[in-house]
């Protein structure tokens, strides 16, 4: 049975831990049947060679009779060689079930993230989500062996219970009552575990975003000279996290270690007694040899089941942290008026931010989360009074304003690919765009397999974004590929990317946070020029403080305290407001002066 990785996963069951695992069973019932069957022929079979054996010693070996022993010891031969083939299949099968429950996993966890979108990180952790991804998917996937090995056992206890009657009717009853027995005192332990496993996966998903976090942010905190102290706090947490580590092994490693000595002193009581039995005459010497096989054959199901049980307690927890991340539900999008059909004026109440259409707008913040605050209410990604001309962004359905209005976030996701599709084109010969890239392998007279206008399209992004340079220098130009997150790129040059990437859409309001923060002053004044020309006549608005990019702004918001304190153009705005020329002048040649700068200065 194939495993389709782009199939429908389906809608999973949301109501609990248990019925996930029960609806993942569901989607793929055949393949699980199947898993069942063979491990239960199989473990049966494992319980049906002290049988014929016991008929080879009863009615061949003490008899003497050659014929028999024989026909019996070929039986357990054929056995043998069928049980090695439901070995091999019955693995094939379960290793199926498991890939399938994995992948589907993976497959509803991050539908579900696209489908939250910008929502996503207000609701969750980054360390949540990781932590699903790596650990829980996998502890998911793994319970599902209950499936085949786990009903397999059952089977096979039962059955090895019945072939005990046939023996002796008290050995069929300490085995009968023996496991559940077992289960019993098994059962505190698998509780406990389920409480530390949760606690310890929290802890893990917390650990997992502080690392995150500061693999993002380790240049700053050490520039702050606060890397000592997040240090301190990370080696605290992952201290406590060990702990509750040490704590869930010791639970896992009594179920283990009990899970091995019980059933053994379990199936050492059954043989002493058939041992007992057959020296008082009350079975035969076959017997008794069946006595001893039965035994050795019922530790496959005994161990089995203890798995099992180990398993779903921690399979439980793990699908309980999925249904908790399932549940989770984008904002609610009540919109039913229409955009403005023209260009209108957007508008934020909370600060005063009036954009104008068809400006270049700058804000201006001592903080600037005061700014990316103003332009998730102006994108509609936080709940507000915003307007866009006379009707509230909150009553225009959502897909309108997100076709219309673009937020560049400055820390955007980069996915692995190319470069041309890192950007956000099709795929691009080396030549790449235009001529600022070259190719080593296409003829001179190769056409691109795009058309032109897709084409002059990403010629005029990248253009405005200064990153001509970057295609350069890479060996294959658009058709490079580059790593996630462009981690072979410079800070520069993936900020370019991303301003590339966002002028392709040719959004009608773009709002940009920090464009030019990695970028050294010639670089970010060819930045600042090529933006203003080539957003001329479209809504631009930028959150920044870099004078090169102020002197080109129409209009410049100077906020204090998220509020809008002074409006002009950045002269004016020098020449009046104390507060605004000590935040945005700098001390080198100043946002007029960038004649000096060296032609081809590289990106920081």
């Amino acid at each position: 049975m194939r495993i389709d990785a782009y199939e429908d996963p389906g809608t999973p069951d949301r109501r609990g831990g248990w019925r996930y695992l029960a609806w993942l069973v569901r989607r793929q019932w055949p393949r699980c049947l199947a898993g069942a069957v063979l491990a239960s022929v199989w473990m049966v079979l494992l319980a049906a060679t002290p049988y014929l054996m016991a008929r080879a010693v009863d009615h061949g070996l003490e008899p003497g009779d050659m014929g028999a022993l024989a026909v019996w010891t070929g039986a357990m031969v054929a056995v043998g060689g069928v049980n090695a083939w439901l070995g091999v299949m019955r693995h094939r099968t379960m290793t199926k079930v498991r890939m399938d429950a994995n992948f589907r996993t993976v497959k509803v966890v991050v539908g579900h993230a696209t489908r939250l979108g910008a929502t996503l990180r207000g609701q969750v952790g980054t360390g949540e989500v990781v932590t699903i991804g790596v650990g829980d998917v996998q502890t998911i996937s793994t319970s599902l062996t209950a499936v085949g090995p786990g009903v397999g056992a059952i089977v096979a206890y039962a059955a090895v219970g019945g072939l005990m009657l046939s023996v002796s009717t008290r050995l069929a009853l300490v085995v009968l009552l023996g496991v559940p027995v077992l289960g019993l005192l098994l059962g505190p332990l698998m509780g406990r575990l389920q409480g530390r496993e949760a606690e310890y996966r929290e802890r893990q998903s917390v650990l997992t975003a502080r690392i995150g976090d500061l693999a993002g942010g380790l240049r700053v905190l050490n520039g702050l000279g606060g890397k000592g102290l997040v240090a301190d706090a990370f080696h605290r947490d992952s201290g406590r996290l060990r702990e509750q580590g040490y704590r869930v092994g010791a639970v896992t490693s009594w179920i283990q270690a009990l899970g091995v000595g019980l059933p053994m002193l379990f199936l050492a009581l059954v043989t002493w007694l058939g041992a007992r039995q057959a020296a008082q005459g009350h079975i035969s010497v076959g017997e008794l040899v069946s006595v001893y096989g039965y035994v050795v054959a019922l530790g496959w199901p005994v161990a089995f089941l203890i798995e099992m049980g180990h398993q779903l307690s921690r399979g439980v927890v793990a699908a309980r942290r999925v249904v908790a991340f399932l549940r989770l539900e984008p904002a609610p999008d009540e919109g039913t008026r229409d955009a403005p059909a023209e260009p209108s004026v957007l508008h934020d109440p909370a600060s005063g931010v009036r954009i104008t259409p068809g400006r270049l707008t700058a804000l201006v913040t001592t903080h600037p989360s005061d700014a990316t605050d103003i332009l998730d209410r102006l994108a509609r990604y936080t709940p507000s009074n915003a307007t866009w001309g006379d009707i509230p962004l909150t009553d225009i359905p959502l897909p309108q304003i997100r076709s219309r209005i673009l937020i560049a976030d400055p820390e955007a996701d980069l996915f692995a690919g190319t470069l041309s599709t890192v950007i956000g084109a099709q795929e691009m010969p080396a030549r790449g765009a235009g001529n600022c890239a070259t190719s080593h392998n296409a003829p001179a007279d190769a056409q691109p397999p795009t058309g032109a206008d897709e084409l002059a399209h990403l010629t005029q992004a990248i253009h405005a974004a200064a990153a001509e340079d970057i295609i350069r220098a890479l060996p294959d130009g658009l058709k490079t590929p580059v790593a996630a997150q462009a981690r072979d790129l410079s800070g520069g040059q993936r900020q370019r990317i991303r301003l590339a990437r966002a002028l392709l859409t040719d959004p009608e309001i773009l709002l940009v946070a920090e464009p030019t923060s990695a970028l050294d002053a010639h670089t970010e004044a060819t930045v600042a020029d090529r933006l203003k020309q080539a957003r001329r006549g479209r809504t631009t608005v930028l959150a920044a403080t870099s004078p090169l990019l102020l002197a080109r702004a129409d209009v410049v918001h100077h906020l204090v305290d998220g509020k809008v304190a002074a409006t002009g153009t950045h002269r004016e705005l020098l020449d009046t407001e104390p507060g605004y020329r000590a935040l945005v002048a700098r001390d080198d040649e100043g946002a007029e002066d960038t004649e000096g700068a060296e032609e081809g200065a590289p990106a920081r």
